[in-house]
């Protein structure tokens, strides 16, 4: 993720690319594949392990991932197969996979989001934290310099302020793990000012504060700002903003799932952008594609994945040393 603010717009998937290319410089990841039943899910667990970014655990029914392989002509023979009954086993089984070590980040395949989340949020055997779990997308705009991430478009329905902390703090992590230089999250609202009757921008206004005192960290915030004052320097300086954020802002954090999903969802379908999803929160990251994503995005998935998981064991041996 470099910094690449006020340049001109990069080739089409040159952003992932480099993703890809920066996560093949650490060695292949364990992952554990929850429910790899189709195509599409295979495809991405043997293209990924082929371009060195991990290495497959594919949990499902063996017959049913055989057959699949069989009539697509993918070749499996490399990787190893954990049994499971059906989807929701797949889901506890590939979480059991982490929780023993033998994986360092979990897949979905051809399974319900719900199915593996609910089986990685479990409270008895999930793999909670103690921060909240939330979900990224790092977008690939083609008419725009920089990768952007945006943040929560797909778990969190309605997030409390306290809630917010750990979704601003997540994304923050996640920028420094695809080696952003400078975190700049814009706090987004209808509007740019202050509004009691509008709680976005009283919560945004505070998750700034927060930063100011340390309760949010590695990152400059500001907010509230509309999406284009957040994005565009022209759009910030017609409104006066002066702000370090305001026009170059490389995370952008939503108001609710609703406002972030239809975000995601412009910028694919009427821009061309490319949606790489992440979930953090949980021991590992978890890797959530979709059917729709082409091959790059779901490759990009994965490196981030790689990156994140890089970025963790880099932290832990510090704390050890």
């Amino acid at each position: 993720m470099p910094d690449t603010a006020g340049q001109a717009p990069t080739a089409p998937h040159a952003k992932y690319h480099h993703l890809i290319e920066m996560a093949r410089k650490h060695p292949p990841m364990p992952t554990a594949v929850a429910h790899p039943c189709d195509r599409v899910s295979l495809e991405s667990a043997i293209e990924a392990a082929r371009l060195g970014l991990m290495v497959p655990l594919l949990v499902g029914p063996p017959s049913r991932i055989l057959d699949v392989a069989s009539r697509e002509a993918l070749d499996i023979s490399a990787f190893e197969i954990i049994e499971a009954d059906h989807s929701h086993d797949s889901a506890v089984k590939a979480v059991e996979c982490v929780r023993a070590g033998r994986a360092e980040a979990l897949m979905k395949g051809s399974l319900h989001t719900d199915e593996l989340m609910g089986a990685a949020v479990a409270r008895d055997a999930g793999i909670r934290t103690a921060r909240r779990v939330s979900h990224c997308f790092v977008m690939d705009v083609p008419m725009h310099p920089d990768a952007l991430i945006i943040t929560d478009a797909a778990v969190n329905i309605a997030p409390t302020l306290a809630d917010k902390a750990d979704i601003v703090q997540n994304a923050i992590d996640l920028a420094h793990a695809l080696g952003a230089p400078e975190v700049r999250v814009a706090i987004l609202s209808a509007m740019e000012t202050v509004n009691p009757k509008v709680p976005s921008t009283i919560e945004a206004a505070a998750l700034c504060k927060m930063a100011d005192r340390g309760q949010i960290t590695g990152a400059i915030l500001d907010g509230p700002l509309a999406l284009d004052n957040a994005i565009s320097p022209e759009a910030a300086a017609l409104k006066h903003i002066v702000s370090p954020v305001a026009g170059r802002a490389n995370v952008l954090v939503v108001p609710d799932l609703e406002a972030g999903n239809m975000l995601a969802k412009s910028l694919s379908f009427l821009a061309g952008a490319d949606a790489a999803g992440i979930v953090l929160g949980t021991r590992v990251p978890i890797i959530l594609t979709s059917r729709a994503d082409s091959l790059t995005t779901r490759l990009a998935s994965c490196a981030v994945a790689v990156l994140v998981a890089a970025a963790r064991r880099a932290s832990a041996a510090n704390v050890i040393r």
